[in-house]
């Protein structure tokens, strides 16, 4: 696990677009409402070979007494608590205030750890504006104007000397699994992720949209380092309020679903099978991504018996016919049950995923297929098979040589690849099927 590096201050002192900055894109949601960022959201940064993770965090409002900002609040105590080094955000430009003297004040009592004052939005190094923050009580005091990118790189010098003194290792870790959870608002989806990392990682509430951002979280399993990514749920237009803040919520969940490694599609099974949950399925498959169904809120279900759940499966073999290879998962988070299969089912998936086939076996399945149904011709002109090999995972890739890539129907091409999934387990993960004319074969 790289060393924690957390963001704190009070609302709107710049702290989402420094952790943008850095990580090296649009992560946090940024925008002058306070408020916007409510989770712990985590990056992965890097400053002269030096890997470490960013935390940023919602501001710390001592005087809000609403729900999401009491969450809020925790959240940000929970990022203090785990981090390693505190960079606590003032706005230089509007000067020290006493909501600043509250967070210094909390900080004091709070943490033993390195606590570096970040004096931002000095677009232009107006030092005047530095001083006062010095009776805050801070040693380390660095101006710097996120937006301007001014001063950073002092700023990261000072954090990754901070990080060294207490020996922790910066070094990158590339095998992280990531697991992206996507599916409508109030699916379970932060429950989830709570419950899998064993912690309240994330705000959970019953009000809509509670999650805005795609958040990361590492964790460990079976000695494997993982990534959880919870997001943002996707909603329907008609149901959206602020448009603006959707927009970047849904553009981070999808950007969350295309760097996954696999998805987790949950599904509010109290709610039934909606509309909306097979378009986020639809989604997630047009990705070409490896694929858990899981249906949370089982335990609402009333009067069940053993017919039950095969009457929601037959259900969903009907509503997720464009991908047939799924793997679904009944399950609540609430009473916990069926919660320990779903890492046992991610790493049966991913295994499929980054399965090989032999360019012997693959061909004689190919031609076992053929024996049984002959390819389909066109003005007089059959379809000829010359030979098919892997060349990828995850998605599986299977480039198949013909004579004349135009004589494939998609129901011959459907045909082949049911036949390579009755022969070899790709449960849980789309095929990838490229198929190229004989004078292709340069390309490959």
């Amino acid at each position: 696990m790289k060393p924690l590096v957390a963001i704190v201050g009070r609302p709107n002192v710049g702290k989402s677009t420094f952790f943008n900055k850095i990580c090296g894109r649009r992560i946090s949601i940024v925008d002058d409402i306070a408020g916007v960022t409510r989770d712990r959201i985590y990056g992965d940064a890097e400053w002269c070979g030096n890997f470490f993770t960013l935390v940023d965090t919602g501001g710390l409002d001592f005087d809000s007494k609403g729900e999401i900002e009491k969450n809020i609040f925790n959240q940000a105590q929970i990022a203090i608590d785990l981090a390693d080094v505190i960079l606590f955000f003032v706005d230089g430009k509007t000067g020290l205030c006493g909501a600043d003297r509250q967070v210094a004040d909390y900080l004091m009592k709070r943490t033993k750890k390195d606590v570096v004052l970040v004096v931002n939005k000095l677009d232009n190094f107006e030092m005047d504006n530095l001083y006062d923050f010095y009776e805050l009580g801070f040693k380390h005091v660095f101006p710097i104007s996120s937006e301007q990118s001014k001063g950073l790189g002092d700023l990261l010098d000072e954090v990754v000397k901070c990080l060294k003194s207490h020996n922790l290792d910066l070094q990158e870790n590339k095998n992280a699994t990531k697991i992206a959870i996507v599916g409508k608002p109030n699916a379970g989806k932060s429950s989830l992720t709570n419950k899998l990392l064993g912690e309240e990682r994330l705000v959970v509430s019953k009000i809509a949209g509670t999650t805005r951002d795609a958040i990361d979280a590492p964790f460990k399993y079976n000695g494997k380092d993982y990534i959880l990514i919870d997001t943002a749920g996707l909603r329907k237009k008609s149901t959206i309020e602020d448009a603006s803040i959707e927009r970047y919520s849904v553009l981070r969940t999808i950007e969350a679903i295309k760097r996954a490694d696999i998805v987790i599609t949950m599904i509010d099974v109290a709610d039934g099978i909606t509309e909306q949950d097979i378009k986020v399925a639809g989604f997630v498959h047009d990705q070409k991504k490896p694929n858990l169904v899981v249906l949370n809120k089982w335990d609402l279900i009333e009067n069940k018996d053993d017919k039950t759940i095969n009457v929601f499966k037959k259900r969903l073999d009907e509503d997720l016919k464009f991908m047939d290879y799924y793997v679904p998962l009944f399950i609540s988070v609430k009473t916990g049950q069926r919660v320990g299969k779903i890492m046992e089912e991610v790493e049966n998936i991913m295994n499929n995923a980054n399965k090989r086939i032999s360019t012997g076996q693959l061909n004689d399945i190919i031609q076992s297929a053929i024996n049984l149904k002959q390819p389909p011709s066109k003005n007089g002109q059959r379809l000829k098979i010359l030979y098919a090999t892997q060349t990828g995972v995850n998605p599986p890739t299977i480039v198949i040589f013909v004579n004349d890539k135009n004589l494939m129907h998609f129901s011959y091409e459907r045909y082949l690849e049911n036949t390579i999934r009755k022969a070899v387990d790709f449960s849980g993960t789309p095929i990838n099927l490229v198929i190229k004319s004989r004078s292709d074969k340069e390309e490959l």
